[in-house]
C-alpha cells in the first residue's frame, strides 16, 4: 500500500482555533491540498444536524481530528460533565459525519492521558485499557478512548479509513495560558513571568515536582500527524511523543532560567501531583519514520516570547 496523497484533497482541520489545530494548519501551508475550517459560530460540533449539513456542503476529503474541550487539573476536576459530555459528542459526531459523508481517511488525535495511572514505562499503546486512569483528568480520558475505540469500531464495521493518535503533552504557539484551566507548562511560564515582574521573591509551584513528564512542540505534533495521514493505515493506534521526560522540579528550572527570574522556586506538597511518571514509548512511530525535532529548551524559548508578543491580548 502507498502513500496516502494529500495532492489536490480538500483537508478540514477540525479545532482549527487551538493550539493543536492551528498548529496542523500551518503545517499543511507547504502541502498542495485545500484546508477547511470551520468556527463554532456557524457549526457547534456538539450538534450533529448543522455539521451535516456543513459536510454536505464543504465535502472534506480528509479530516483532522484535533477539536475538543481542554484543560488541566483543576479544569478537569471542577468540570467533569463538561468533559466528558463535550468530548464524547464532539468526537461521535465528527466520526459518524466522516462515514457518511465518505472522507477517505480521518485522523483523531486522542491524549496520553487514557493510559492507566500506574502504566509501565514507557507507556506503550498496548497499555490501553489495562488498569484505573489518573482520577484527576478521568472524565477527559474516558471520552478520548471512546473516540479512539469509535474509530477503530468504524473502520471495522463499515471499512474507514480512520486512524488514531495519543499526542503526549503539548506545548507552544496558541497554548492556553489562563491559570484556571492552563497545563503545568504555561501555566508555569506565566506565573514565572509574573513572579519576575512583580519581583517576588519566591514562587510557589505546586506538588512536589517529582512527577516526571513529557513534552511536545505543537510544531512537532503537526508535522507527525500530517506524516501520519500519509503513512499510516491500520487500526493500530499510534504515540506521539518525544520519547524523553523530565522532572516538574527540572522543568520549573529550565522555565525558571528562559524567563529569568531570580527568585526561589517553592514546591507545595499539598496539591495534588497527578500521575507518578508519563513517558510514551515511540517505538511504533519511529518505525514508521518520523522523530521530533524541536528540543524542549528551544521549544520552550520560542513559547515565551509567543507569549510576550501576545501578552495584552492573553490579559483580557
Amino acid at each position: 500500500m502507498g502513500e496516502f496523497d494529500l495532492a489536490g484533497r480538500r483537508v478540514w482541520v477540525a479545532g482549527h482555533r487551538g493550539m493543536a489545530g492551528s498548529a496542523i494548519v500551518r503545517r499543511l501551508a507547504t502541502e498542495d491540498c485545500e484546508v477547511l475550517t470551520v468556527g463554532r459560530e456557524e457549526v457547534d460540533l456538539r450538534d450533529p444536524e448543522p455539521l451535516d449539513a456543513w459536510m454536505a456542503r464543504r465535502r472534506p476529503d480528509v479530516v483532522f481530528m484535533a477539536a475538543g474541550t481542554v484543560g488541566g487539573i483543576l479544569a478537569n476536576d471542577s468540570r467533569p460533565a463538561e468533559f466528558i459530555r463535550d468530548n464524547v459528542m464532539i468526537q461521535g459526531n465528527v466520526i459518524h459525519a466522516a462515514w457518511r459523508h465518505g472522507v477517505a481517511k480521518m485522523l483523531l488525535l486522542g491524549s496520553s492521558c487514557i493510559y492507566p495511572k500506574l502504566a509501565v514505562q514507557p507507556i506503550s499503546e498496548e497499555a490501553l485499557l489495562t488498569g484505573p486512569l489518573e482520577p484527576t483528568n478521568q472524565w477527559y480520558a474516558v471520552a478520548k478512548i471512546a473516540g479512539v475505540t469509535m474509530a477503530q469500531a468504524y473502520r471495522a464495521q463499515y471499512g474507514c479509513d480512520f486512524i488514531t493518535a495519543m499526542p503526549t503533552n503539548l506545548y507552544g504557539p496558541g497554548d492556553n495560558f489562563n491559570l484556571d484551566a492552563a497545563h503545568v507548562l504555561p501555566a508555569l511560564i506565566r506565573r514565572t513571568h509574573e513572579a519576575k515582574v512583580t519581583g517576588a521573591a519566591a514562587l510557589t509551584v505546586w506538588g512536589s515536582g517529582a512527577p516526571q513528564r513529557e513534552f511536545l512542540h505543537v510544531d512537532d505534533l503537526a508535522d507527525a500527524a500530517v506524516h501520519l495521514i500519509k503513512v499510516h493505515g491500520t487500526a493500530e493506534p499510534v504515540n506521539i511523543g518525544t520519547g524523553t521526560d523530565l522532572s516538574i522540579r527540572d522543568l520549573a528550572e529550565l522555565i525558571r532560567g528562559i524567563v529569568g527570574f531570580e527568585g526561589e522556586l517553592r514546591f507545595d506538597e499539598t496539591k495534588p501531583d497527578g500521575t507518578p511518571r508519563k513517558l510514551l514509548d515511540v517505538g511504533r512511530l519511529t518505525r514508521l519514520g518520523w522523530t521530533a525535532r524541536i528540543g524542549l529548551a528551544d521549544g520552550v524559548a520560542r513559547t515565551y516570547r509567543w507569549f510576550l508578543e501576545n501578552l495584552d491580548r492573553l490579559r483580557r
